[in-house]
């Protein structure tokens, strides 16, 4: 079998394998479900929504690729995770691609399965979030650019611009500013900045402009300055200004997430070069294709920490050039390789089935949705109480579930402009305003049971108890039954 076979069997076996068995969890993956299969049922394929409200959190690009899923294979758990597990195997054959090259197809392999075998890729390839697809469009724009400045062949930047303007449409402004920045960085490093008016980038802009513009316009005709206040202020600007998480705006954020996401390699290879380096007393001579790797993969993370907002996701980005300057090491080190591919690849599969689905079964409510189901008589109320909204019972249920609370709490809930409140766009109830006349069904977190008592009249009947919650039911005044 050639390489290109034994990737092809890597990635079916890294990134499909069980995958159906991954439970759709709280609070992000539901959404983008929740709002892909809105909008199939709806049959407006420009305009993301869910609970019945425009939604502006992110592009269009993934939604599609969701909504083209579930057509194909139903809507189900293997179906929403099924383009982040192709755009992860693309993102693979791309570092074998870009490393065999840069160098040659020993290292191209070596880097394809280091990344795939490194543990944030690994989890972001079973994911249903924006970020692979957001990995392999960056990753390209960035490849195709290199290939255009070093083989000096301008017509491989037209890809480039393409692949900014996907990236675009998957996650907003920054799949175009970045790529931007570490090009600019890497030719001011070079002292080649004049190489900029060498990149065609009238007629290259006008085609990025142009894809780009084929979900931008029409959003913007349809919902005007809404779309561009909540789109741009609050899911931009507001992102990159104000912390959604204070608690871990930290400066070392992303140093550790480096150690944690690019284990198991990282242990060794980082630590070893930096002791040759000392040994030398010098940092050895870069020549351009280290120093684009190296721009690539620093520039990444520092952005980010400069953002407010921070997440394990961003810098996913970084991880394509990391692995190729990875593969440069343990091409000496073959045997270290071996070991720890066949290690990562055994540890990787084993945490799927015993950690991965364990703890998508615990942040899913996918159990408590047969319950739900069973007691809607047409006008049932469903409620949830405390914690985090469950968007995913949502999704299994298929029933309307308001998020229940004291008028006081609500209050500060509800959405307000360049406000993160602005994303609670779900059905709300206070606890008060409960209807008498109906019967009303209540998902009440367990460490929110005292609570919900204390703000709550009547008489309510304990139904069941799921992993995270109690369900209790009261009956419409008058009626006895169940």
């Amino acid at each position: 079998m050639d390489r290109c076979g034994m990737l092809s069997v890597f990635c079916l076996l890294m990134f499909f394998l069980g995958s159906h068995l991954l439970q759709i969890t709280d609070p992000v993956e539901s959404n983008y479900v929740i709002t892909a299969r809105e909008m199939l049922e709806s049959g407006d394929f420009f305009s993301p929504r869910i609970y019945g409200h425009y939604w502006y959190d992110k592009p269009i690009l993934f939604y599609w690729e969701l909504i083209a899923a579930f057509r194909l294979m139903g809507i189900h758990e293997f179906a929403a995770r099924f383009f982040p597990a192709v755009m992860a195997t693309g993102g693979v054959f791309l570092a074998y691609f870009f490393g065999r090259k840069l160098y040659d197809g020993r290292t191209g392999f070596l880097a394809a399965i280091i990344l795939g075998t490194s543990l944030e890729y690994w989890y972001l390839a079973h994911a249903v979030i924006t970020d692979m697809t957001l990995f392999f469009a960056m990753s390209l724009a960035l490849v195709f650019f290199y290939l255009g400045y070093s083989e000096q062949k301008p017509q491989y930047y037209y890809g480039s611009y393409i692949a900014a303007a996907v990236a675009v449409l998957t996650k907003g402004p920054i799949g175009f500013c970045l790529p931007g920045l570490i090009i600019f960085l890497f030719l001011l490093w070079q002292r080649d900045l004049r190489h900029l008016l060498k990149m065609r980038l009238f007629s290259g802009t006008v085609l990025f402009l142009a894809i780009a513009a084929l979900w931008y316009y029409p959003m913007y005709q349809k919902h005007g300055w809404d779309f561009i206040n909540m789109f741009f202020g609050v899911h931009n600007v507001l992102r990159a200004t104000v912390s959604e998480h204070p608690e871990v705006d930290v400066w070392f954020y992303y140093l550790a997430v480096f150690f944690v996401g690019c284990a198991p390699w990282v242990f060794m290879a980082v630590p070893s070069v930096l002791m040759e380096w000392r040994r030398n007393g010098r940092i050895p001579e870069l020549d351009c294709r280290k120093r684009f790797l190296l721009v690539w993969a620093l520039t990444i993370p520092v952005v980010f920490q400069c953002f407010a907002t921070k997440y394990v996701t961003y810098t996913l980005p970084y991880m394509l050039p990391v692995a190729i300057l990875f593969s440069l090491y343990f091409r000496e080190h073959e045997t270290a390789f071996r070991r720890i591919a066949i290690g990562a690849v055994a540890v990787l599969n084993l945490c799927l089935f015993f950690v991965a689905i364990p703890l998508c079964n615990k942040n899913s409510e996918k159990d408590t949705a047969p319950t739900l189901q069973a007691m809607d008589n047409g006008e049932t109320v469903f409620v949830s109480f405390g914690r985090r909204y469950p968007a995913s019972l949502v999704f299994y249920s298929g029933c309307t579930i308001y998020r229940a609370d004291g008028e006081e709490y609500l209050s500060k809930m509800k959405p307000a402009a360049m406000n993160w409140s602005s994303k609670n766009v779900m059905p709300m109830i206070s606890l008060e305003d409960l209807p008498q006349d109906k019967k009303v069904v209540a998902v009440v977190y367990k460490k929110e049971k005292e609570r919900f008592f204390s703000l709550t009249e009547g008489e309510w009947a304990f139904v069941r108890e799921t992993e995270n919650t109690y369900i209790y039911q009261r009956d419409a005044k008058g009626d006895g039954t169940d």
